[in-house]
């Protein structure tokens, strides 16, 4: 992986072109993104140049144009790109949400009353809030599925941190 230090700003414009890109599998405009960061369009096409010198955005233009994240961009957000990776379901009190689970870290297994997992997404955030229930997976190999409460949400990483409830993984039969 190529470490490329990028500002929180540009981190969070890069993080929101991906998420866009994904969601609409095509050049995301300017104006898109800067809504999504809660900027002017002048910052984010600012933040875009940068991005392009860094060889981690291309710029098509066009009525069809915008900006599109390079391979570079997903190493840089220590993301996969989307085909390379398993699709893991995601539940929001109850309801499964089409996003994409990247991985998920235990970050405090072995304390035995606070046990906390952090989910990250291919997709934004933005839609959850602290206190909701979540339940993620199956995983693909392990078939595990970790079910809490969203303790915070960081938008920049694209990272639920979850108050796990419950682990639980199938438990095969001895050979």
């Amino acid at each position: 992986m190529v470490q490329i230090e990028l500002t929180s700003s540009q981190e969070q414009t890069l993080t929101a072109l991906v998420n866009r890109y994904r969601a609409d599998d095509g050049p995301v405009k300017g104006q898109t993104v800067a809504d999504d960061v809660d900027r002017s369009l002048g910052t984010v096409q600012n933040q875009m140049q940068s991005l392009a010198q860094l060889g981690l955005v291309d710029s098509l233009s066009g009525p069809e144009g915008g900006y599109v994240p390079t391979e570079l961009a997903y190493d840089a957000l220590d993301r996969d790109p989307i085909a390379e990776t398993e699709t893991v379901t995601l539940a929001r009190e109850y309801e499964r949400i089409d996003v994409t689970v990247d991985r998920i870290t235990f970050k405090s297994v072995h304390h035995p009353e606070a046990c906390r997992a952090q989910l990250h997404l291919q997709q934004s955030v933005a839609d959850f809030t602290e206190g909701q229930a979540v339940a993620a997976g199956p995983t693909p190999n392990h078939h595990l599925v970790v079910a809490g409460t969203v303790e915070a949400v960081d938008d920049t990483s694209n990272t639920l941190i979850v108050d796990v409830a419950q682990v639980e993984a199938p438990v095969e039969p001895p050979e």
